[in-house]
């Protein structure tokens, strides 16, 4: 097991929003009215709902990662399925499917001390350029994303498919290129699926680079049991900070982790790569939204006066490629991971390594404790 030696920066926000009004109808954990992405969601009723405790940072662990047990691969989402077992995206898998990883995890830390893998369990179909992965335990099922074809289909458990997806709105399908389905997550008790895109749909917005230094306006859609649409919100993702020009320069979400009181944790990651690589980094934030304190959206196009969710800083973390040491870590995918001994929650974060990209990219795992 190797550790960097990388600087981690962290901040931790205390902060939440004012109790305010929702414009929704009343539905399981407040997401507010169907929309079912076709209609204009009213304002004429609102949702007042309890003021929740914002999350405190614990600990932010160093990445870690293990080459002999692991393969080099494209890991691109993560889920987990029950105790140390997790369901594994891997966009360029020689076939559509997914794996499974054993992490196993210091009680009373959080750090991850171990893992393995499985071999692929596939369909036999095609690579979707799969990126996000959900896990719901009520029908012992994944749902996985693919870029390819914009959909996000189901598998069991041994990689069958069962025929169903999630009823994604016609916005989505006109997403940019291998930019649309990197973030999935399901949460069993709020029954809700939750996706993002990447950098902004055409109709919404330019998507940012370091020459192009914006905000960018994205969208969070949720999905019922029934896997019909049930809410989309808009989402303002930080302008990049990287300013020089760069063969490689990306910002916007690549994950989601959806929390039991209907929160979700957020992954915002930059990756700027400049001519020559030195001086590479990727810098990833975490915020925390709460969609009960969010207004909806319709599939109008979104502007600078769209009502954008309130966002918190959980914490953010840089790694590099400089004179100083190398350990970049392109972390694409995040979901959560057992409650530690002592109570608090742990949230997982892996990376892509573009199958160890040069020799000098890495398949880090990277676990952060909050309360």
């Amino acid at each position: 097991m190797r550790k960097t030696t990388g600087k981690l920066v962290f901040i931790c926000m205390s902060v939440l929003v004012l109790l305010g009004v929702v414009a929704s109808l009343c539905m399981p954990r407040g997401f507010g009215m169907l929309n079912t992405g076709h209609d204009t969601p009213s304002q004429d009723t609102a949702l007042i709902t309890p003021e929740l405790a914002p999350l405190q940072l614990v600990r932010i662990h160093e990445q870690v990662e293990f080459p002999t047990q692991i393969a080099a691969g494209n890991y691109s989402g993560i889920a987990r399925v029950e105790g140390c077992r997790y369901a594994v995206a891997n966009d360029k898998s020689p076939k559509a499917g997914f794996y499974f990883f054993d992490l196993q995890m210091d009680e009373v830390s959080g750090q991850i001390t171990d893992a393995r893998m499985d071999s692929l369990v596939t369909s036999g179909k095609p690579n979707r350029d799969e990126e996000g992965i959900a896990y719901n335990p009520h029908t012992h099922t994944l749902f996985v994303s693919g870029e390819t074809d914009n959909d996000i289909i189901e598998y069991r458990m041994d990689g069958s498919l069962t025929g169903r997806k999630l009823q994604v709105p016609s916005i989505f399908k006109k997403a940019r290129h291998n930019l649309s389905f990197e973030a999935l997550s399901y949460n069993a008790t709020t029954h809700h699926y939750w996706m993002a895109n990447e950098v902004p749909l055409p109709q919404d917005g330019e998507a940012a680079t370091s020459l192009r230094p914006t905000e960018q306006r994205l969208r969070l859609q949720s999905f019922d049991d029934h896997l019909k649409p049930s809410g989309c919100y808009a989402y303002l993702s930080d302008a990049p900070m990287g300013r020089d020009s760069a063969m490689a320069s990306l910002t916007g979400i690549s994950g989601l982790a959806a929390l039991d009181d209907g929160r979700l944790i957020v992954l915002e990651r930059e990756i700027f790569l400049p001519q020559g690589y030195l001086g590479s980094f990727v810098h990833v934030k975490l915020y925390v939204v709460n969609p009960d304190k969010s207004q909806l959206v319709s599939n109008d196009p979104l502007t600078d006066s769209s009502p954008f969710m309130q966002k918190d800083l959980l914490c953010e973390w840089r790694t590099n490629f400089s004179l100083a040491g190398f350990d970049l870590g392109n972390y694409e995918g995040i979901c959560l991971g057992p409650r530690l001994k002592g109570g608090e929650q742990t949230l997982i974060a892996i990376s892509d390594s573009q199958n160890q990209q040069g020799g000098v990219m890495h398949d880090w795992f990277k676990v952060i404790v909050f309360r």
